[in-house]
């Protein structure tokens, strides 16, 4: 069973156009720095429709666990440049159905995905090196 994380922005107004720029500028760079090639990174809907959706996507968490964590932080990285980006928006960032908190000082984070020994650990466990608990 595979989880994604999904992503969105709301708001009346459409993106401007230094919007629209800023916005590939950031997914570009987050892009080109994707720790892994074989693994789905930021996905961005075509968003052409006229609506209150200006930006929404989704990516597919790997089913490797020692590389969860590392593209949990990465995206969600991504989420916090552009919610910064484009902070009168109403933002929606979730994993399936659990909502990734905000944070204003250090954006949208989750318990432990930073966390070095928890990603060796769970690597370790995918490896076949881990014991059991």
């Amino acid at each position: 069973m595979s989880v994604s994380l999904y992503y969105s922005a709301h708001r009346t107004t459409p993106l401007t156009e230094a919007e629209s720029a800023s916005v590939a500028r950031v997914v570009a760079a987050h892009m080109a720095s994707f720790p892994y090639d074989d693994e789905e990174s930021l996905y961005l809907y075509d968003r052409r429709a006229a609506g209150p959706e200006i930006v929404a996507g989704s990516t597919k968490m790997p089913l490797d666990p020692g590389r969860l964590m590392p593209v949990i932080a990465h995206v969600l990285d991504c989420m916090t440049e552009l919610r910064r980006a484009m902070p009168d928006a109403e933002w929606r960032v979730h994993m399936d159905d659990l909502d990734v908190p905000w944070d204003e000082a250090e954006g949208y984070a989750l318990p432990g995905m930073r966390d070095a020994d928890l990603i060796a650990e769970l690597a370790a466990v995918h490896d076949g090196n881990g014991t059991a608990g």
